[in-house]
C-alpha cells in the first residue's frame, strides 16, 4: 500500500468519530487491551504523562512536551484530532511519524484490526504506542481523546495524571452534569500516581478528591498555588517567581500555563527554570501546534481559533475583548452534536458581521440549517458551504487596517481553513 492508499483505508474503513460521530464511539477499552496484548504491550515500554480535561488538554500536552524537549529529553506526543495531516497526532520531538511507519503498521496489523473491528481511534492509539516503544522515547505525553475512564489511551500507567478543567461537552457520552463528566475524567487517576487538577471547581473537586483518596494518589490543584497574570508574570503561593510568556497568545493560556507549572513540579525529571521558560515560549515552534488563536492572514488580521464548546467560546471572547478592531467579521460553523443555538447567543453582535459555514466532515452541521437558526436568533448572515469562500468574502468586505476576521466554532472548520483548497 502507498501512504495515500493507507490513509484512504483508515479514513473510510475504520469508524472515525470526527467523521461519523456516535457510531464510532465505544464505551469500553476491551479492544484496546486486546490490541496492546497483540502488539506485545508497548504501553509498558515507555514512561508517560496522561492529560485529560474539557478544554486546554491539547495546549497543556504541547507545553509539557516542549518543556521536556528543552530539557534534552526525547519526547513522544500523542494528540487528537489532527487539523491538516493525520501524522500530527503522533510526534517525537516535534517531528511527525514518518509515512512509511504508518503504512508498515497498517499492512502488518490490518488482519487483526479487521477481525477485532477496531475503530479509527483505537488503531491510532496502537500505532502511537507501538511507535513510541520502538523509538525508545524517554517519555510520552498522551492526550485523552474523550472522557478518560473508557478512553482508549487509558491503558497506560503514567508518571503523572493531569486534568485541566471540566465543562459541559460530549454530554451524550459523558453525562449531563459537571459531576458526571468529572467522574469520567477522574477515570485516568491510577493507584499511587500523582494527579494535578488544573482549575478548582466546587462542583467537581469532591469527585476528584474521592477518586484520588480511593487510589492513594497524591492530589494538587494548580489554581490554588499558581497565578499567571495577563503580562505573563507568575506568582507561586503569592510570591513572584518570574515571567513565563507563552507563544500561544490566547488569554485562556494563563490557566494552562499554571497547570503546566504545577505538573512540572510533580515530574521526576531534571528540568530547569530556563527549560520551563523556553518550553512555554517555544511551544508552537517546538511541537507544530496549530489552531489556537493562530494568525492566517494580515490586512485584515485573520485569526483561526478552535474553540468549540461554551467554555471554550467564553475564554475566546475574553481574548477577543483585548483586541482592538473597528468591525468584526465572524465566520462560524460547527458539528451537529453541539448546542449551537446556545453558543450562537454567546457571540458578540455589536460591530459584527456573520458568515456561516460548515466543516467538511459528515458530522458537519449543514450551513443552511445553521444560518436559518441564526437568523431566528436575530443574527442573520450569508451561508458558505466552503469556509474558504467565507474567508474570502469576509476579507473582501473588511477594512484591511482596522477590521478583524475570526474563524471559529469547530476544530474541523479550522482544519478546513488551514488546509489547501
Amino acid at each position: 500500500m502507498t501512504y495515500a492508499e493507507t490513509l484512504d483505508y483508515l479514513f473510510t474503513s475504520l469508524p472515525m468519530y470526527q467523521r461519523v460521530g456516535k457510531a464510532a464511539y465505544k464505551a469500553d477499552i476491551t479492544n484496546t487491551v486486546s490490541l496492546m496484548e497483540h502488539l506485545g504491550h508497548p504501553e509498558r515500554k515507555f514512561r508517560s504523562i496522561h492529560v485529560a480535561g474539557t478544554n486546554g488538554k491539547g495546549s497543556v500536552s504541547h507545553m509539557l512536551c516542549s518543556i521536556l524537549m528543552q530539557a534534552g529529553y526525547r519526547v513522544g506526543l500523542y494528540t487528537s484530532p489532527h487539523l491538516v495531516d493525520f501524522r500530527e497526532r503522533i510526534r517525537i520531538n516535534g517531528e511527525m511519524i514518518p509515512e512509511e511507519a504508518v503504512t508498515a503498521f497498517v499492512e502488518t496489523h490490518r488482519p487483526f484490526m479487521e477481525d477485532l473491528k477496531l475503530s479509527f481511534f483505537e488503531m491510532t492509539v496502537g500505532l502511537a504506542f507501538d511507535y513510541f516503544a520502538r523509538e525508545r522515547v524517554d517519555v510520552a505525553v498522551v492526550e485523552v481523546g474523550m472522557g478518560g475512564r473508557l478512553d482508549s489511551t487509558n491503558v497506560i500507567t503514567p508518571l503523572l495524571s493531569v486534568i485541566t478543567n471540566i465543562g459541559l461537552d460530549h454530554t451524550q457520552f459523558l453525562g449531563d452534569t459537571l459531576e458526571k463528566i468529572a467522574a469520567e475524567k477522574a477515570g485516568i487517576i491510577k493507584e499511587g500516581v500523582p494527579v494535578v487538577i488544573g482549575q478548582y471547581q466546587p462542583e467537581t473537586m469532591p469527585v476528584f478528591e474521592a477518586k484520588a483518596k480511593e487510589c492513594h494518589a497524591p492530589l494538587s490543584v494548580a489554581s490554588e498555588h499558581w497565578r499567571v497574570l495577563p503580562d505573563w508574570k507568575v506568582e507561586h503561593d503569592g510570591v513572584y517567581v518570574g515571567d513565563y510568556p507563552c507563544e500561544m497568545t490566547g488569554s485562556y493560556q494563563l490557566h494552562n500555563v499554571a497547570t503546566v507549572l504545577e505538573a512540572v513540579q510533580q515530574l521526576p525529571f531534571s528540568v530547569s527554570n530556563d527549560n520551563i521558560r523556553q518550553g512555554i515560549a517555544r511551544v508552537v515552534t517546538d511541537t507544530g501546534l496549530h489552531g489556537r488563536w493562530e494568525k492566517i492572514g494580515e490586512k485584515p488580521l485573520t485569526i483561526c481559533e478552535t474553540a468549540h464548546n461554551a467554555d471554550g467560546i467564553e475564554v475566546m471572547l475574553a481574548k477577543l475583548s483585548t483586541i482592538p478592531y473597528r468591525h468584526l467579521h465572524l465566520i462560524y460553523g460547527c458539528v451537529n452534536d453541539k448546542d449551537f443555538r446556545h453558543i450562537l447567543q454567546m457571540l458578540p453582535r455589536e460591530r459584527t458581521t456573520f458568515y456561516y459555514s460548515q466543516p467538511s466532515v459528515p458530522r458537519g452541521l449543514p450551513v443552511a440549517q445553521l444560518a436559518e437558526a441564526a437568523a431566528e436568533l436575530g443574527m442573520p448572515g450569508e451561508a458558505f458551504p466552503d469556509v474558504h469562500d467565507a474567508i474570502a468574502a469576509a476579507r473582501k468586505a473588511s477594512d484591511p487596517e482596522e477590521d478583524l476576521v475570526l474563524v471559529t466554532g469547530s476544530i474541523f472548520l479550522v482544519a478546513d481553513a488551514l488546509s489547501p483548497r
